[in-house]
């Protein structure tokens, strides 16, 4: 299956091929996530970050190779929760050891939540704020070596949530989109107004 985003004429890949679609007419896509998968290496892991049991790099994705130079990739992301730490999820990585993940998550405490991962070998966790609703928009940057992860509830203001840069600078990128349930039997995801464009964003701490 090649999947395209409206805007830029890139093919996407599919993992499994079978969970992702799109709508031809909104360019939406939607995914189904594969029970008990996440994208996450358990900091604390017995291993020092090596794969152990608590660690899982399975989850369902759908990249692209980044552009080359400065881009910003987002969407609309809207999640039918059906247990803790389902998520859909904007996804940056350089391989297996590093990348990074923003996320609108089902937290613990049953709430939808923006949540952030950068793994550099080992993954760490933040949590920013709660979303009361259905549907959140999120944003990934990248401007020179820096990346910036921004959400925003209504696609006008937008929220930092934080700033980070990759070792693997100069290393080839993949950017797109996964889904992930670790704790559930599955739930649903849609990206809606998906957006992957070559633009360079011009203050990371700017709100608009």
């Amino acid at each position: 299956m090649t999947v395209y985003i409206p805007t830029i004429e890139t093919p996407f890949r599919p993992f499994p091929d079978d969970r992702w679609s799109v709508d031809p007419a909104s360019g939406s896509i939607r995914v189904s996530s594969i029970p008990g998968t996440d994208i996450f290496t358990d900091p604390g892991g017995d291993d020092g970050g090596q794969v152990t049991s608590s660690t899982l790099h399975n989850a369902a994705t759908l990249l692209t190779d980044a552009p080359a130079g400065d881009f910003q990739l987002s969407a609309r992301v809207r999640v039918r929760f059906a247990g803790t730490f389902d998520a859909g999820v904007l996804f940056v990585r350089h391989d297996r050891e590093t990348w990074a993940k923003l996320c609108f998550e089902f937290s613990p405490r049953g709430q939808g939540m923006i949540v952030s991962v950068v793994n550099n070998r080992v993954s760490d966790d933040a949590n920013a704020f709660t979303v009361d609703g259905e549907h959140v928009h999120l944003r990934v940057s990248r401007k020179g070596t820096v990346f910036a992860f921004h959400a925003s509830l209504d696609g006008e203001r937008w929220e930092l949530i934080r700033a980070f840069s990759l070792p693997s600078a100069h290393e080839p990128l993949e950017v797109g989109f996964e889904a992930q349930s670790p704790q559930s039997e599955g739930c649903d995801v849609v990206f809606d107004e998906p957006r992957l464009e070559e633009r360079t964003i011009s203050d990371f701490r700017d709100e608009s």
